[in-house]
């Protein structure tokens, strides 16, 4: 009966944590890849022209946000 017990909570382990590994974690930083990849392409063509290379705003609005 023991055995049982213990190959049953081996079994539960085993399963609860090949369930987690297919989460869409993959999926996620695939996209951020792709859209690393295309932003990294459209700075370094705005190199080559000679433009003015775009930067990110870290300063959040003072619109953007909800005022209580």
């Amino acid at each position: 009966m023991k055995s049982i017990k213990t190959l049953l909570v081996v079994a539960a382990l085993t399963l609860s944590s090949v369930a987690m590994a297919e989460g869409g974690g993959d999926r996620a930083f695939a996209r951020m890849e792709a859209a690393r990849q295309v932003s990294m392409e459209a700075y370094q063509v705005a190199q080559k022209q000679g433009t003015q290379t775009p930067v990110a705003d870290s300063n959040p609005k003072e619109d953007d946000h909800v005022k209580c």
